[in-house]
């Protein structure tokens, strides 16, 4: 089952991915201003927070199985209505819905993962889940760009598509019936919001999410920027992201995993994001591609550690009870991480340099807090 789970992780990411390349030109031939272009790439960020929160409430109360089941049909239909846009603003109202629905699918899924995963396997079972969202970042891009020069961009979704529909119908087939039963025999006590955020062990999880992806945004933000300004092509900034992604997919998978299920996540965690803190700090000085390339290699170690890390964190400060809806916020702040962190450095005008110096201190003293004493988290 968890094999299964797996391949629906990856597809929701591989999902995400084959966007990033083409959405933005897309817009553009629909004849999309400047500002409904920025738009049409950040509305699906903006509603699939709103879709992990939905999701993580409807997981708790009627258990993961029916929420990926529902979630993986209706992003399938979702990426299919991409056929009919001939407009900006249709773009816009499709990808509201393919990001509200799509953030359903990912919650559900960590949460089923999480809750069929041993308690002292849990870290490992977080760097393999690591793993294929670092191949779905290194494959989906390369797919998209490639696939939707020689043919279109719903061609390319189409594809998606099919791979969500398949895999809704092999869910509801394949998943274990004994799981629901289970889940639905269980207390649905009310757990307040403010719970999640009181508790130091989530909100550490939730904080490292979000600072992830912050960084993920500044990183697809400026490091084409960077290299412009270096006199490099464009093909150095894809040799870039896809160095970061292999280090990082080698850290999910080497023997060297077993380290998340040894030392506490919080000392993970810090050392992850700090390497992600020095990368920036050393891209900021970079003046040749080797330094470019030894720095990305860094990041994707930081990013290799950090992601274990901060999903060992929430499952050791939730019960099975409440995980669906601590997964939701989660993966809330991942969304949110990319919005903002691409977008604070525009709104504070900082160059290429003074933007990866900003984030790299940031991330530093991010690093430094998480390792402040306190009492072991009890579960939310």
């Amino acid at each position: 089952m968890r094999n299964f789970i797996y391949a629906i992780i990856f597809f929701s990411f591989f999902d995400l991915f084959t966007q990033l390349p083409v959405m933005s030109t897309y817009a553009e031939s629909l004849g999309a201003s400047a500002f409904l272009t920025g738009l049409a790439v950040g509305m699906y960020s903006l509603s699939n927070t709103f879709g992990n929160i939905i999701s993580g409430f409807l997981t708790d109360r009627k258990g993961p199985f029916i929420i990926l089941v529902i979630g993986l049909f209706t992003t399938g239909l979702s990426l299919i209505l991409y056929n009919l846009v001939e407009e900006p603003i249709t773009l816009l109202i499709i990808r509201f819905i393919h990001g509200l629905v799509a953030g359903f699918i990912v919650p559900a899924a960590f949460t089923f993962l999480a809750n069929a995963t041993a308690q002292e396997k849990r870290g490992k079972g977080s760097a393999v889940s690591g793993a294929f969202v670092g191949i779905a970042a290194i494959i989906g891009p390369a797919f998209s760009g490639i696939l939707a020069t020689r043919t279109s961009v719903p061609f390319v979704f189409n594809i998606t598509a099919s791979f969500m529909l398949l895999l809704g119908v092999l869910a509801f087939f394949m998943l274990n019936t004994k799981q629901i039963k289970k889940e639905k025999s269980a207390s649905h006590t009310y757990i307040p919001i403010s719970v999640f955020f009181k508790n130091t062990g989530t909100l550490k999880a939730f904080l490292g999410a979000f600072f992830l992806m912050f960084s993920q945004g500044v990183i697809a933000y400026l490091l084409p920027l960077k290299v412009h300004l270096l006199g490099f092509d464009s093909r150095l900034s894809g040799t870039l992201m896809s160095t970061f992604g292999i280090v990082a997919v080698l850290v999910f998978l080497l023997p060297t995993n077993r380290i998340f299920d040894k030392v506490n996540p919080l000392k993970t965690l810090s050392f992850g994001i700090c390497l992600m803190g020095l990368s920036q700090l050393l891209i900021s000085q970079a003046n040749a591609s080797t330094l470019l390339y030894i720095a990305m290699a860094c990041y994707g170690i930081g990013f290799g550690f950090l992601f274990p890390s901060v999903n060992s964190l929430l499952i050791d400060s939730t019960t099975a009870e409440i995980r669906g809806k601590a997964y939701g916020y989660f993966y809330a702040f991942f969304s949110l991480g990319v919005v903002i962190g691409s977008s604070l450095l525009g709104w504070l005008s900082l160059g290429v340099v003074s933007g990866f110096i900003f984030t790299g201190i940031i991330l530093l003293l991010f690093a430094s807090v998480i390792l402040i004493p306190h009492k072991r988290p009890s579960h939310a």
